[in-house]
């Protein structure tokens, strides 16, 4: 772990969508290769945490030579990880999370297992609270979000941004979150998955981001907190596939 020198670090990114497929044949035959880069990156930044807003994995049918490495990755990382389950890898029964015991793992925090959508780190006096997507149905990320409790306090969640919500029945996307809902978490940072792109959005009372996908945005997200409670955030690099 990074000593703490008056500011917590957070490492943000999102849908990574580690496979045995695309991203597979992306990575070089590596479908866990974003997943290593992130962890590098992050740990590269002088992270405190790692946090993860969605569809880390592709889907939850994985076998489990992919989920294998996933494991010793995890478990080999050299800081906590904040994982939040999307609506590629929902937190169902059968899951990843479950089948690949990877909510077992020292040191992860999967949002939304056995009941719990916040992970705290009493060192930091910080949470991280999230909403898991818990079967493919729609669903309100940014739902229920709770008061503050802690000195820092970062909400995540997985969806698509909209300024206000569509009245009546007319089409629209799944997973809304509205500039409103980022302002009533009244949270230091809502970290934001399900673009593939990094994207600032929100009405700009409460820090809001999508990180993009390491794979398009080239970048993860730090979020750095003060004792002060300013929050400041910078893109830091991610290597590509093939870089080593």
């Amino acid at each position: 772990m990074p000593s703490r020198t008056g500011e917590i670090r957070i490492a943000h990114s999102s849908d990574l969508h580690v496979d045995d497929g695309y991203t597979m044949r992306a990575w070089n035959g590596d479908g866990n290769g974003p997943l290593e880069a992130v962890i590098d990156a992050a740990h590269s930044a002088g992270a405190h945490v790692l946090l993860l807003t969605g569809d880390v994995f592709e889907h939850n049918r994985l076998k489990d030579d992919i989920l294998s490495r996933t494991r010793q990755l995890l478990r080999e990382a050299p800081l906590p990880v904040v994982m939040l389950p999307g609506n590629h890898d929902p937190l169902t029964e059968e899951s990843v999370w479950r089948r690949g015991e990877i909510t077992a793992l020292p040191g992860i925090h999967v949002l939304g297992d056995d009941g719990s959508e916040t992970a705290t780190f009493t060192e930091f006096d910080l949470d991280i609270w999230g909403r898991a997507h818990v079967d493919y149905d729609d669903m309100a990320p940014l739902s229920g979000s709770p008061d503050r409790r802690a000195v820092h306090h970062i909400a995540a969640a997985h969806g698509h941004y909209v300024e206000t919500r569509p009245e009546g029945s007319a089409p629209r996307a799944s997973w809304l979150i509205t500039a409103d809902e980022i302002e009533e978490t009244d949270a230091d940072y809502v970290a934001l998955g399900h673009w593939n792109v990094f994207t600032k959005v929100g009405c700009g009372g409460v820090p809001a981001r999508y990180s993009g996908a390491p794979d398009y945005a080239n970048t993860i997200n730090i979020v750095r907190l003060s004792e002060k409670g300013d929050t400041e955030i910078e893109r830091f690099p991610v290597r590509g596939p093939g870089v080593i």
